[in-house]
């Protein structure tokens, strides 16, 4: 792995290098997204069926197919062995127990002159939730995505996942099930969501389309943000760690292997004050790397965009790491506490050796659908405030329209919009 050290004289413009990430923007698969877009707009179920055909290799002989039942769904859950449906059971709980506490009320106030001003609360009618199928199984992304719609008060969640060859993998349908929601469709790609997007005589359109996809389902939603509502696009998976020099080498080690076994494009970083420990950390991961399942991709991610960065002291690394705004940061110190006040910028925090970015991935309860490529410096994790809408509230009293109306008289008449000034000016002294 690369070896760094922030006293070295181009140190950020080797970091600068080794974290730069934009999303592809391939003009042929624009090119080819937007064609899809305006297929399945056009012709609707016809278009579907052709590119479930030809795609997923899934022929169907009427777009009613593409729906799951319910009863197909409640089926998978029964025939996942037991084990694997009370971790199912015991996420959800705690990812929806989490999100409740994200739950945003509606207010109102009376200000000095007798208006009534506030704020409505209203969730989402519908969303839609894109799922990866096929090889890709990641009932963890249904909870995810499903549970905080749910809890926000969202009337109807659409799922969407690709079924290539017409296989559907039960840990996806029971997640489904589980978070209660409340329709499935065997779509993926592109044409999924432009369908969410259109909407089709057989899937509904939505007013959200949140989810993770290939290059195709991202170039898609960017394309129909604006239509409808998106959570992001987010870039290669990644994890920041800062470490004193006394967890045990190999679950930092092995910490790291859990971002770059996504793919070859993840990156795992880890930031320390001790040179030597560096090196420990490093023989853990020569000894335990060819135990992995995915050794090969991790390897090449950690070969790619891997590094162990020696820095002066705690402080330098945490500066370092609201730089880069990751997307998984683990404090890995004896006293988290003391340096989560300088933090300014993480999609999320693990605090602690004992916390392994994997626990948040599935059960801890945050959500894991989390900023990438820098955006965390702006952008949130997925959560409840991502499905619900705020309206504002205005109402003027009669002492409040007088005085109200008189100043936005003056400032409507400074910007040269007459009719506005007019308004205004029709109610004063009117009551």
């Amino acid at each position: 792995m690369l070896r760094l050290n922030t006293t070295d004289a181009d140190f950020d413009l080797s970091l600068t290098r080794l974290t730069a990430w934009e999303v592809e923007l391939n003009d042929s698969i624009s090119e080819r997204v937007k064609a899809i877009i305006a297929d399945v707009d056009a012709r609707g179920d016809e278009a579907l069926l052709e590119y479930t055909a030809r795609y997923d290799q899934l022929t169907l002989h009427s777009a009613e197919q593409l729906e799951v039942s319910s009863k197909r769904q409640k089926a998978a859950l029964d025939r996942i062995d037991s084990a694997q449906r009370k971790a199912l059971e015991y996420a959800a709980q705690r990812v929806r127990s989490f999100h409740e506490h994200q739950v945003q009320q509606s207010w109102q106030y009376q200000d000095e002159l007798g208006n009534v001003l506030g704020q409505k609360v209203t969730p989402l009618d519908r969303v839609g939730i894109y799922v990866p199928g096929g090889k890709a199984n990641y009932p963890s992304s249904v909870l995810m995505n499903a549970l905080p719609a749910k809890v926000a008060g969202v009337e109807e969640v659409i799922m969407v996942v690709p079924a290539p060859g017409g296989e559907l993998n039960d840990l996806v349908l029971a997640a489904a099930c589980v978070a209660g929601v409340d329709r499935v469709f065997t779509i993926g790609g592109a044409q999924a969501v432009a369908a969410l997007t259109c909407g089709t005589a057989t899937v509904p359109a939505v007013d959200k389309i949140v989810g993770p996809g290939n290059i195709y389902v991202a170039t898609a939603k960017r394309q129909v943000f604006g239509r409808v509502g998106i959570d992001m696009v987010a870039g290669p998976s990644e994890i920041l760690i800062i470490c004193d020099g006394d967890t045990d080498p190999d679950w930092v080690a092995m910490d790291m292997f859990s971002q770059a076994e996504h793919d070859e494009h993840a990156q795992a970083l880890l930031l320390c004050p001790d040179s030597a420990y560096l090196d420990k950390v490093q023989a853990s991961i020569e000894r335990l790397l060819p135990s992995l399942d995915r050794a090969e991709i991790v390897r090449a991610s950690l070969s790619s965009r891997g590094a162990m960065i020696v820095t002066r002291d705690l402080a330098e690394a945490v500066a370092v790491s609201n730089r880069l705004a990751p997307e998984h940061l683990e404090l890995s110190v004896a006293d988290p506490e003391s340096l989560l006040p300088l933090i300014r910028h993480a999609g999320a925090i693990f605090m602690g050796p004992l916390t392994s970015e994997s626990l948040g991935d599935y059960c801890a309860g945050p959500n894991h659908v989390l900023p990438t490529s820098g955006s965390a410096r702006f952008f949130s994790p997925l959560g409840v405030y991502d499905f619900q809408k705020r309206s504002s509230i205005i109402m003027c009293s009669e002492r409040g329209v007088q005085e109200l109306g008189a100043v936005a008289s003056v400032l409507a008449e400074g910007e040269s919009l007459t009719a506005h000034a007019r308004s205004a000016q029709l109610r004063l002294n009117k009551q």
